[in-house]
């Protein structure tokens, strides 16, 4: 069976500093015409910083939508047509203060795929060097180490709901066997 839709008309509704919205016609596999609401946004990347010691760096920051403080590894968005490697040594450096020796790819997650173009990268953060963060000027963030084992229990209890985190996290533990 055919699966594609076919784009007739676009129209875009906003464009922000970080989001596009835009409304699209499309035409089904049986030729029945359908609307379509497209979030364009430009990807991001998350790393798990893992610590010789065992530590993860968990970020913990005001997440506005939600209206609540929620826990995550560091990540960030990345900016048009940027490479997603440098971003992740980027927002580690910026978000925890760390440097690495190792960074090991995890492969990527469709956040939303009804809706939105956001691509996330995953990375695996090793062999870190410690020093200052220095976050961006509009951010405002807690850092803390908790234990590998830890954060994995956080996601498995549902303490940890983000997204990125919990794919990522649990990639990590699979890929090490931890």
């Amino acid at each position: 069976m055919d699966l594609w839709e076919k784009t007739i008309s676009s129209q875009t509704l906003f464009e922000g500093k970080i989001v596009t919205l835009k409304v699209d016609q499309a035409q089904l596999p049986n030729g029945v015409l359908a609307g379509r609401e497209v979030v364009e946004h430009p990807g991001g990347v998350c790393i798990l910083p893992l610590f010789d010691d065992g530590t993860v760096s968990v970020v913990r920051q005001f997440r506005y939508p939600f209206q609540q403080v929620v826990a995550e590894l560091p990540a960030g968005k990345l900016e048009k047509g940027e490479d997603h490697r440098p971003a992740a040594l980027r927002e580690l450096e910026e978000e925890v203060g760390a440097t690495c020796g190792k960074l090991t790819y995890l492969g990527c997650l469709y956040l939303s795929p009804g809706f939105s173009t956001e691509v996330l990268h995953m990375y695996l953060a090793q062999e870190l060097q410690q020093g200052p963060s220095h976050p961006d000027e509009d951010e405002f963030l807690e850092t803390e180490r908790v234990p590998f084992s830890t954060l994995v229990q956080q996601v498995l209890s549902g303490e940890i709901v983000d997204a990125k985190t919990v794919a990522t996290v649990l990639k990590t533990k699979l890929l090490l066997g931890l």
